[in-house]
């Protein structure tokens, strides 16, 4: 990354990130596509409504982990293999220690979380047997996001890839087994989850007990540095602020879907599957950003930083608003393998079309976030969102949908907020020298 073609190493590192993004998102829509042409529309509701709730509880753990990969790069890029090593432990180790926590506040919570979200009761039963399952595979799925985070902080993208391709095989057999063929019901969806993260997750674990390099684990040394996990926790906790900020937003917005009826919540949460095809791009580019300009940053090497940021930008905002206009054109096509039912279509299409075209505005925000993570200055994207993407939505979906109540009111939302946030954003990288005072304070 501190090397050569700035675009070629950009993309070249995208590309493995963008297939394993592609596998995750298969891994997830198993369930759904399983569930809504087995179970039917109630069962694809109770699997749609727990979507939200999983990323504030997995988000802001998995973004503490954000400074550990920030770290582990720009020790990399500075040629500090002992403190690689000792970053790579400290966050693994603590990486063990959230996924327990996260396991067992999932599971005895669920009930409580779900009633806040406003879960409608005749959901309720199947969302809190979902999720409750879902929660006991916690400790697979913080330990292989870690796990992921160091491969991906010394250059590697590629290892991960392929143990989620094993992953992602075994969710969708184990789907068709525990819920077609065996009638688990949506019990077996979660099941086939849960197993499917914990073998991810032991894969990834294993070889970087095998790996050569200064990022190889060894157990025996699996503890936390006092200093390093400070100054993890000091660059990944405002990023997972800002994740939990934009569940707690996505919550919101949740439940006044809910209130809309089983229909609306299965449009919605089929158009959020298909999103989640549509974001790879944006988010793969914005993680392959945080690497560059972490090592980069590390090599002392400003002007290479800058010309990074605006390649994987134009990159980034190019490639989502092409996707966009294909999700305008032909959304009820790719909604109809999650159901055929035409109110779900129909509600599905409308947020489609709504927010597609305002993609370009999504991967800006994305590409400068993950800028200015990479510099370690993940305070910004913090307060940003925080403050457009939670506190700006909720304000206007509070407001609007009493005066104007139809659910095509929420889906403005979002485009409103990404205008909003890409603004400040931009006003802010040009604004000042934050940037240099970043390598000054590196030196």
């Amino acid at each position: 990354m501190t090397k050569g073609s700035i675009s070629k190493n950009l993309i070249l590192f995208a590309i493995p990130l963008f297939l394993g993004q592609l596998l995750q998102q298969l891994y997830n829509v198993v369930d759904s596509v399983v569930v809504g042409n087995v179970l039917g529309k109630e069962a694809l509701a109770a699997v749609s409504t727990t979507g939200s709730l999983i990323f504030l509880m997995v988000g802001f753990i998995n973004g503490l982990f954000m400074g550990s990969s920030v770290i582990i790069g720009k020790r990399y890029g500075a040629g500090d293999e002992k403190g690689v090593s000792i970053a790579a432990h400290t966050g693994i180790t603590f990486s063990i220690l959230m996924g327990l926590v996260l396991t067992v506040f999932g599971y005895f919570f669920t009930p409580v979380l779900l009633g806040w979200m406003g879960t409608p009761e005749d959901v309720m039963p199947n969302s809190i047997m979902y999720f409750k399952i879902y929660f006991l595979g916690g400790l697979g799925n913080v330990l292989y996001s870690a796990c992921c985070g160091v491969f991906q902080a010394m250059g590697d993208s590629k290892r991960p890839l392929y143990y989620l391709m094993v992953s992602t095989v075994l969710n969708t057999v184990l789907d068709l087994l525990f819920v077609r063929d065996l009638g688990f019901g949506i019990a077996g969806a979660a099941l086939a989850t849960v197993i499917a993260q914990f073998v991810s997750a032991l894969l990834a674990f294993i070889k970087l007990t095998q790996v050569q390099g200064p990022h190889r684990i060894n157990i025996r040394k699996l503890r936390m540095d006092p200093e390093t996990i400070k100054k993890e926790l000091m660059i990944g906790f405002p990023t997972g602020i800002q994740n939990s900020v934009i569940a707690i937003g996505n919550v919101v917005v949740q439940s006044n879907i809910n209130a809309f009826g089983s229909a609306a919540m299965a449009g919605c949460g089929s158009y959020f599957k298909l999103e989640g095809f549509v974001f790879l791009p944006i988010t793969c580019m914005s993680m392959a950003l945080t690497t560059f300009v972490s090592q980069n940053v590390g090599a002392k090497e400003l002007a290479r930083v800058k010309k990074g940021a605006v390649i994987g930008s134009v990159i980034s905002v190019s490639c989502a608003e092409f996707i966009g206009l294909m999700v305008f054109l032909f959304a009820p096509v790719f909604l109809r393998m999650f159901s055929s039912e035409p109110d779900v279509l129909l509600i599905g299409a409308t947020q489609a079309r709504t927010e597609s075209l305002f993609f370009c505005l999504l991967a800006l925000n994305h590409c400068l976030a993950g800028i200015y993570r990479g510099a370690g200055k993940t305070t910004v994207p913090m307060v940003v969102m925080l403050s457009s993407w939670c506190l700006l939505r909720i304000t206007y979906i509070t407001i609007i949908v009493r005066i104007i109540p139809v659910v095509n009111v929420i889906f403005w939302a979002y485009p409103l907020t990404w205008s909003v946030s890409a603004i400040i954003f931009i006003i802010y990288y040009f604004k000042g020298n934050w940037l240099t005072k970043v390598f000054e304070n590196n030196t």
